[in-house]
């Protein structure tokens, strides 16, 4: 089946003609799973957040992440990416493992007490970490879909100009960072995202793999995990750039608004890159997807550079400087 462009019109005739994907609902085969079996996950930085009577993400302990359909119309567009991309022959089997695994859908009780809601089942993807360090970073200059209503392009214009999505192709949305202690983490709130701007971006991606991470913007990171999680062969660089090989030649799809995931755990159980978020997702129709790869270069360079700066060179001036490099290498369109 083809995948449905974002416009209106398609959606709601692709809905029509395959109810049975949308109207889950009326399927009680599907309603499996109660409140009591289900828990809010611990380790989720960004997005809806189950908790406090509010709609969102649960997990179980088997491994699966489950994920309330958004209303309207991106909610099933979501449905309709997982379906088209699990079917698509024209994937490569090494890219497949950058997706959440997809369980199909099934449906809950919603975490805000509203009566049975249709989730999508998938990977959890933190699962297999011990003491995850956790950061979701929205890729592209601009995170919104072609023919969007005036008002919600508003919005993410907004946004997007208020972080640092136009300067630097991305914009970090949130993380958890485990220092050398299992009861020591930094998990700021929505609040701290908001004014993080792009000379911001990579003092925040070094604190990321330092032991002595901290709300202490003055506090020099050492990045004594540097090594072991961005570098190596398996490395989270390795895994970006193994991805933008793919942007670079993929024409199937449009990534709006996608984030992607990195995961690094203590204990020596590897790091892992994930693309998350795919209601608005539209078909590429046979051009590449420059918004998500420029924010992919950029995103590359930053972590090189960490990678190849002396440990003795580690401080809060040096990384707003060489933020201050990126954004000019970003704004020249130059992309390695």
């Amino acid at each position: 089946m083809p995948f449905a462009h974002h416009n209106s019109r398609k959606v709601a005739q692709f809905f029509f003609a395959n109810q049975s994907v949308f109207d889950l609902r009326r399927d009680e085969n599907l309603i499996s799973y109660s409140l009591d079996m289900l828990k809010v996950p611990a380790h989720q930085v960004a997005g809806h957040q189950a908790g406090d009577g509010k709609l969102g993400p649960l997990v179980d302990d088997s491994g699966l992440f489950y994920k309330p359909l958004q209303s309207g119309e991106r909610g099933s567009a979501e449905v309709t990416f997982y379906k088209s991309f699990s079917s698509n022959t024209r994937i490569p089997e090494n890219i497949r493992r950058f997706f959440p695994v997809f369980h199909g859908t099934r449906v809950l009780e919603a975490s805000d007490g509203s009566g049975r809601c249709p989730h999508l089942v998938l990977q959890d993807i933190v699962s297999g970490h011990l003491n995850p360090s956790v950061m979701d970073i929205k890729m592209g200059a601009n995170t919104w879909p072609p023919q969007s209503p005036e008002d919600y392009i508003a919005k993410c214009l907004k946004k997007d100009r208020e972080t640092a999505s136009i300067q630097l192709g991305f914009r970090i949305s949130g993380f958890q960072i485990y220092g050398s202690k299992e009861s020591e983490f930094w998990k700021p709130d929505k609040q701290f995202f908001k004014s993080l701007s792009a000379q911001d971006v990579r003092l925040v991606l070094n604190k990321y793999v330092s032991s002595n991470a901290s709300p202490d913007l003055d506090l020099n990171p050492n990045c004594a995990f540097a090594s072991v999680a961005y570098g190596g062969s398996t490395g989270i660089l390795a895994q970006l750039q193994e991805l933008k090989a793919w942007f670079e030649d993929q024409t199937i799809y449009h990534f709006y608004s996608c984030s992607v995931l990195m995961v690094y755990g203590q204990e020596g159980s590897g790091a892992e890159v994930k693309l998350v978020d795919f209601a608005h997702v539209v078909d590429g129709e046979g051009v590449i997807d420059h918004n998500f790869l420029g924010g992919l270069c950029s995103l590359i360079k930053f972590i090189s550079d960490i990678l190849t700066t002396p440990p003795d060179e580690y401080s809060t001036k040096a990384c707003l400087q060489d933020s201050q490099n990126n954004q000019s290498f970003c704004d020249n369109g130059i992309h390695e």
